[in-house]
């Protein structure tokens, strides 16, 4: 066994492919979004917040981005089916700090594997996953 694992994460390069990918399906639906791509660990690599997106946003578009990581490339958007028979995570869960249970934080997946996150919010969580699945599919390898 051994004692160490290699993993792989996004470039620079690719976090802004994601990010210009996200900001290109933004403009097309004509709404302001905060868009944060992370690192597999949630450690943003690069961020924008759009003319008059919420400022508010922009934290919630990070903490989207950190749960998809936290949680091994888990959408943000699939945590409600999740946990919502079972009232004690419903009510002990959603206390955990930075955890967001609806949409809008994808994986980017490249060779199998989990390589970066992406967490968008200004729109509804339908909006944020719409955008944060068109950057997340910019990035290839």
């Amino acid at each position: 066994m051994a004692d160490t694992t290699a993993s792989r994460t996004l470039t620079l390069d690719g976090a802004r492919k994601a990010l210009d990918a996200a900001l290109a399906k933004a403009a097309e639906m004509g709404i302001a979004f905060c868009i944060v791509v992370a690192d597999p660990s949630g450690e943003p690599i690069v961020s924008a917040r759009m003319d008059g997106a919420p400022r508010l946003s922009a934290g919630i578009a990070a903490n989207k981005a950190y749960t998809v990581a936290g949680f091994g490339g888990m959408p943000s958007g699939q945590w409600w089916e999740v946990i919502k028979d079972e009232p004690s995570l419903v009510h002990g869960i959603t206390h955990t700090p930075r955890l967001i249970i609806f949409g809008g934080g994808v994986p980017i997946l490249s060779g199998g594997g989990l390589v970066g996150t992406i967490g968008v919010s200004g729109g509804s969580a339908q909006d944020d996953t719409v955008v944060a699945e068109a950057g997340a599919a910019a990035v290839s390898g």
